[in-house]
């Protein structure tokens, strides 16, 4: 196994998030931007299929392994939008407080039994940009969508997103406790175990 990653992310909460779950095993992962990756524009129609793209062109552009997530929010309600369109749901010049606005208006008068939701991850970890059986894990969180904003960590929809494990918002968990409950932290432990790095 390589001590040197390319993580396919412009996203700086995604970064730090993967960053802290690799720092413990000794490998370096290096944001795509330091290398002067540009991004690939997300033209799949499914978490996979974006993941694998970022992940293959990362690769191609490097000449080193890499690891891709696509991440998004399932609301049941909205038949599981926003989905893929998670990060630019308000428009194409979303900010993360514009999407969480759009889906709080959209859910207002939605009732309690009713406001479901899920965060999912893919996870792809190709060795290089031709890699025929690239490594791909999943990872969800179950939840359900606040009717309001709380808590000041995380990003995303995180301070809307009600954790069913700990009756709190994702946004007022701390690290750890993020790391080891979330789509995130789920699809990388599987990653680790696949890797035989755990």
């Amino acid at each position: 196994m390589t001590s040197k990653i390319v993580l396919a992310s412009a996203n700086a909460g995604k970064i730090k998030e993967l960053q802290q779950m690799l720092d413990s095993l000794g490998i370096e992962v290096i944001p795509q931007s330091a290398l002067d990756v540009p991004d690939i524009e997300e033209t799949g129609l499914s978490f996979v299929e974006n993941s694998l793209l970022k992940a293959r062109n990362a690769a191609a552009l490097t000449n080193l392994p890499a690891i891709a997530d696509d991440s998004g929010l399932e609301v049941d309600y909205l038949r599981g939008a926003p989905g893929i369109y998670s990060a630019r749901f308000s428009g194409e010049h979303a900010t993360d407080a514009s999407n969480r606005e759009k889906l709080l208006q959209l859910m207002a008068d939605v009732p309690p039994d009713q406001r479901t939701a899920r965060y999912q991850t893919i996870i792809v970890y190709m060795r290089h940009a031709t890699d025929p059986t690239p490594i791909i894990c999943q990872g969800t969180w179950e939840g359900t969508i606040a009717t309001d904003e709380k808590g000041d960590g995380g990003f995303g929809y995180d301070s809307i997103f009600q954790v069913t494990e700990t009756d709190c918002r994702a946004a007022e968990l701390d690290k750890d406790s993020k790391n080891r409950l979330s789509h995130r932290g789920k699809a990388m432990g599987s990653l680790l175990t696949k890797l035989q790095l755990k």
